[in-house]
């Protein structure tokens, strides 16, 4: 092979003559260029690190405090109180130093530089303590405490430097173990609306047991944990909650993201892909030098954790009989690409160089171009990724340890990410876009359960007509850091990257690259992928989508009648659940807990006292003006909850990490034992949406995010994912199961004269209520 032939850097024959020996100075070019760039990275990586440990001070700032000691003592003062002194005779009596004024500058520079480094133990201890003050969320809209008014312009001062990605990592609180009684509180008014008086005195009664009595000893235990773990929820959180799980991570666990919804920058399947990668590795690039701004809670100057950003590329889950294991490499240079049952190894950098998205498209193309049928076993080889784990763990062990396989199995876990070139149109087009629509979320939670690679961080999915989106691994990160890189890759695709009036990618093409690397596959006939397949079709067969932007008014008119646009869309869900099954239920909330040091999520039980009274009363007639007063009461209740969460006085990971505590004990909790047990058949999330503020969504409307979705987490209840775009537009993903016969997802519309509602699926915006706050 031509590409085999330039990799090899020097060749030697031994002829009558003697040694002839043969220098291939391009591919020694190659080496050095490549070897240039990994010194590079380590470089970055030091420097870095130096200015990240010194954050929120800078390391010029040493030189500062270095002049400043200097100078006074030229004027015959010591500001060290006779440390310098001491240091001086420290270093004469080591024999360091013989002449008196360079010991004595010596003795100054390290007390100048232990100083140094006390003043900033102190400003990064001044920061952490204002970055643990959370009061002001609690604070009404204008009324502001005067506590907040002096916290605010004091945590600009010590954020006034630009910060790196991981700079305020260090700085920020751990988070707190909430009392006992306070989590056990909480939980029982959660619950009140949900039970009969019997069963909430019969849950009142193991409450108050383990309160009083088991409860006090694994929370000691746990307090422990929280002395010196950096975050007593989110290790365990990984391992128990994803990683232990041995069901499919398809659909169960994995979610999706979306392309635009009305618009498709180029049809050409090749070009999207080179664009769509190579704004991916500009992100990864960005994340590697800590280039991106520390993402913040919208409209302050209050950081969040970014330690989710550590694993987002180069990562893979691998599958093991009692755990799985997250794996993590420092870089890669190269994708894996699948297309038509066959799968690709392509590099994407050229002796240290990011090949341009035109040189990505043309390596693209040969991939397209290939008409190379599968090797036997090939072609549904992912399936293994979307069935039971123990099985594929069984496989993997058996069948991948050693051979081709291990090496083209070790290709695609060490790959940056996974891409799926479709070969199928989506999006929303044709006579049906509500059913294509629901076709594209479908394809994306699942294609056909064999063409995505599930394990990995994250696969792209380009499809034939140029359309794209990705499917995520959850057990690394949660949605609001996917779509943090993917939002980036959609404005760099089309906003800054571009294509060509013929919609190719712009950029020239390196006539000598190599052909993209098919992986070699020795996969015996009695290897089972047919049984993860049929379990992994079984799950995607049953899993409902649909997808739904309402176009009837958006947060502009919500924020009008001075309600959170959040509480509002969670109210309404409520209600529509209500209507749909006549009850209430308990509800899931996701909310995020990355004010603290790696802290991922919690929940926000949203089914309340409040939001109950106010739809019971609303179903029974009540007038307007009560109705009202119970909807604001509700949703200020929302808010509350919601900030409680966000501050570490949540009730879920507290009680989580209490009954993680138990089964190491050995001991048994009825309370804790049932409160897990609880079926979320409400399963609700938003996603964020402009955090980068790439383009103006005001100048460019037709750019609208459709956000992504997952599946239900009952089997009889729904999943629902929504994201509020500009001012009058809400997009909703919901997700149910049809082997539920009381479970719906597709939209159904109705309009009443009374309350004038719109409901889609378990969806209802009460508009009378919209209009008339």
């Amino acid at each position: 092979m031509a590409e085999a032939h330039q990799a090899v850097a020097f060749q030697f024959t031994i002829t009558p003559e003697g040694i002839d020996l043969q220098l291939s100075y391009q591919a020694l070019n190659q080496i050095y260029l490549s070897g240039v760039r990994s010194w590079k990275k380590r470089v970055s990586r030091v420097r870095n690190s130096l200015i990240k440990g010194v954050y929120p001070a800078s390391p010029s700032s040493w030189l500062f405090v270095a002049i400043g000691i200097l100078a006074t003592m030229y004027m015959q003062s010591d500001p060290s109180m006779g440390l310098i002194t001491k240091i001086h005779s420290t270093l004469v009596s080591s024999d360091h130093m013989t002449f008196s004024q360079s010991s004595t500058m010596v003795s100054a520079l390290v007390f100048s530089t232990l100083l140094w480094l006390s003043l900033i133990l102190a400003l990064r201890f001044c920061l952490k303590l204002l970055l643990s003050y959370h009061q002001w969320m609690f604070e009404k809209h204008g009324r502001m405490s005067n506590t907040t008014k002096v916290w605010v312009p004091l945590v600009r001062l010590l954020s006034s430097r630009k910060p790196l990605l991981y700079s305020y990592q260090s700085s920020l609180p751990h988070l707190p173990v909430p009392a006992i009684q306070d989590t056990v509180s909480r939980y029982l008014e959660s619950v009140r609306p949900l039970l009969t008086d019997p069963e909430f005195k019969r849950m009142s009664d193991l409450a108050n047991e383990f309160e009083s009595n088991l409860g006090n000893r694994l929370q000691r235990y746990l307090k422990l944990k929280a002395l010196w773990a950096t975050n007593y929820v989110s290790d365990w959180w990984e391992e128990y909650v994803y990683l232990r799980s041995r069901g499919p991570i398809m659909v169960n666990s994995n979610y999706y993201g979306m392309d635009f919804l009305y618009v498709t920058p180029t049809s050409v399947q090749a070009a999207r892909a080179g664009n769509t990668i190579t704004a991916l590795l500009l992100y990864r690039r960005k994340v590697n030098r800590e280039e991106l701004k520390p993402s913040r809670v919208p409209g302050t100057v209050i950081p969040l954790c970014a330690a989710q950003c550590e694993r987002m590329f180069n990562t893979t889950r691998t599958p093991g009989v009692e755990t799985d294991v997250l794996q993590h490499w420092l870089d890669s240079e190269f994708v894996a690409v699948y297309h038509r049952g066959r799968y690709f190894r392509l590099w994407v950098y050229r002796a240290g160089r990011l090949l341009s998205p035109r040189e990505i498209e043309d390596q693209i193309q040969r991939i397209l171009d290939d008409a190379s049928p599968p090797l036997p076993g090939e072609e549904k080889l992912g399936a293994l990724t979307a069935g039971d784990r123990i099985p594929w763990a069984q496989m993997r062990k058996q069948y991948f340890s050693s051979g081709v396989n291990k090496r083209s199995l070790d290709i695609i876990e060490r790959a940056a990410f996974f891409v799926t070139l479709d070969d199928e149109e989506q999006g929303m087009r044709g006579d049906d876009p509500e059913g294509n629509l629901d076709r594209y979320a479908k394809s994306l939670l699942h294609g056909k359960c064999y063409d995505r690679w599930f394990d990995k961080s994250f696969s792209v999915v380009i499809y034939k007509n140029g359309k794209s989106g990705l499917n995520a691994e959850h057990s690394w990160a949660d949605a609001p850091t996917v779509a943090h890189l993917w939002e980036y890759t959609l404005a760099t695709d089309a906003f800054q990257l571009g294509y060509t009036e013929d919609g190719h990618c712009k950029g020239d093409v390196e006539p000598s690259l190599p052909q993209p690397q098919r992986l070699v596959w020795n996969i015996p006939a009695e290897a089972q992928v047919s049984s993860s397949l049929a379990v992994a079709q079984a799950l995607a067969d049953d899993v409902d989508c649909h997808v739904f932007p309402f176009r009837e008014f958006g947060k502009g008119r919500i924020k009008k009648c001075r309600v959170s646009p959040d509480a509002f869309i969670q109210i309404s869900l409520q209600l529509a659940y209500y209507r749909d099954r006549g009850g209430f239920c308990l509800t899931y909330e996701a909310s995020m807990t990355r004010l603290f040091r790696e802290g991922r999520t919690e929940t926000v039980r949203s089914c309340s006292n409040e939001s109950c009274a106010f739809i019971t009363a609303l179903e029974s007639g009540e007038t307007e003006e009560e109705c009202r007063r119970l909807f604001q009461l509700a949703s200020e209740r929302h808010q509350n909850l919601y900030r409680m969460a966000m501050t570490g006085a949540g009730i879920d990971r507290h009680l989580f990490c209490l009954y993680v505590v138990s089964k190491y004990l050995g001991v048994e909790s009825p309370f804790l034992k049932e409160v897990l047990s609880e079926p979320w058949r409400l399963s609700t999330s938003q996603t964020p949406v402009q955090q980068m503020n790439l383009f103006d969504l005001k100048n460019h409307p037709d750019f609208i995010s459709l956000g992504g979705g997952f599946g239900p987490v009952a089997d009889d209840g729904y999943g629902v994912s929504y994201i509020i775009v500009g001012e009058d537009m809400v997009n909703f993903h919901v997700s149910s199961k049809y082997s539920c016969s009381q479970t719906v997802s597709n939209v159904s519309v109705s309009w009443s004269s009374e309350t004038s509602h719109t409901v889609v699926g378990n969806h209802i915006y009460t508009r009378q209520y919209s209009q008339a706050f």
